[in-house]
């Protein structure tokens, strides 16, 4: 399966919104809600500071451009009310009073600008990507590429191809709902690709807004820790059927999980006010099931040299604190502590959904991971499903 993997560009969100400042937010637009009370110990059990947005925190709770008035206009409104018996100085003041009160944005007003954010960020991450590869835009093959929190048609594919630009014979391979799986999935496609031709250069860009999922209404404990979580980045990484000069990870072997009947456990979902996430507490512990899975396909792939057999470092996109503790507390005896540092260290700025493990390899890079040290990546998405790959340091 032997790929290779150039160090990946990371372009964080440049507007650094602190845990404080959605604390006082929320508190003060659900001061009755059932978790008020707790909710400074809510957000500190995120371990989480600050995280990078591509917009604005105001750009996530402003109001929409309509009113409250309903959708069916002032006319209706007025015979609505006029036949309910109010007078016409009560209709009036009824109407005022509704045309005062500020809707929530709509889908469109929220998703257009973090659209337009994505594929600016998106951009960014494959020129940087390109660079660090020793590439121009005109040596591409393939381009994969997800963005699961902007639905667009033509999509982030098709934006780059443009903006770039590419050959008009490059294979375009959008992959938008692969969500948290899209650094591990991509790698693992980008790899099969290059195995059918090892002169195929594949170019994957992931971009995500995921503070589009703020939604300022919502009052349940799960709004809360998703408004917590999330941060928005974009990354890019060319890989290889050769190795190249710049080359720092071989990747040998990948490996794929799903679980059945998970598929509402997480899951992404199109309101009028624009994208909800939502969010199941019985999630982590199916999480779970997908890194006891793994460490099954580990033990089977080296099963032969299972005492001295292990990885120097485990990029593992996070999720959450619950995951990357239950990874520490299930790995097989005798493997080194320190393992998830990079990927503990990723997580106190913002889970980043798909760009995770692309982050946690830049950070590992950035670290001097020594050559020969053998790396596991892992990441589990909404579904529930799970991709893995296993490979060496150069």
């Amino acid at each position: 399966m032997a790929a290779y993997l150039c160090p990946p560009a990371v372009i964080h969100g440049k507007h650094a919104v602190r845990t404080s400042q959605i604390v006082d937010e929320v508190r003060g637009r659900h001061p009755n809600s059932a978790w008020a009370p707790r909710i400074d110990g809510i957000a500190a059990s995120t371990g989480i500071e600050t995280r990078g947005w591509m917009l604005p925190l105001e750009a996530a709770v402003a109001p929409g451009s309509g009113s409250g008035l309903p959708a069916a206009g002032i006319g209706p409104a007025r015979e609505a009310l006029a036949g309910d018996g109010f007078t016409e100085q009560d209709v009036d003041r009824v109407i005022t009073a509704l045309e005062a009160i500020p809707a929530p944005q709509t889908v469109q007003e929220r998703t257009a600008p973090a659209w337009s954010a994505v594929q600016s960020y998106g951009e960014r991450a494959a020129r940087g990507a390109l660079q660090i590869a020793g590439l121009d835009a005109a040596d591409v093959d393939c381009l994969i590429t997800s963005h699961s929190t902007t639905p667009a048609l033509p999509g982030l594919d098709v934006s780059l191809a443009n903006r770039l630009p590419l050959r008009s014979d490059v294979l375009l391979l959008p992959a938008t709902q692969w969500a948290c799986i899209a650094g591990t999935r991509s790698l693992a496609l980008a790899a099969d690709l290059v195995a059918a031709d090892p002169d195929r250069v594949v170019l994957v860009v992931i971009a995500e807004a995921l503070s589009t999922t703020y939604q300022p209404a919502d009052d349940t404990l799960e709004s809360l820790i998703v408004r917590l979580l999330f941060a928005d980045t974009a990354v890019a990484a060319v890989v290889t059927g050769r190795p190249r000069p710049e080359s720092v990870l071989r990747l040998d072997a990948a490996w794929h999980h799903t679980l059945p009947g998970t598929q509402d456990l997480h899951r992404l979902e199109t309101r009028e006010d624009g994208t909800h996430f939502v969010m199941d507490r019985r999630g982590p512990r199916a999480v779970q099931e997908t890194v006891t899975a793994m460490w099954e396909w580990l033990r089977l792939r080296y099963q032969d040299d299972p005492d001295s057999w292990h990885p120097d470092v485990l990029l593992a996109h996070p999720g959450g604190t619950r995951v990357l503790e239950y990874m520490e507390e299930t790995m097989p005896d005798g493997w080194p502590s320190g393992l998830l540092r990079h990927s503990r260290d990723s997580y106190t700025s913002g889970n980043r959904g798909g760009a995770a493990v692309f982050d946690i390899m830049r950070r590992a890079y950035d670290a001097g991971q020594k050559a020969g040290s053998r790396a596991v990546l892992y990441a589990a998405a909404p579904g529930l499903t799970a991709t893995a790959l296993e490979g060496q340091w150069l």
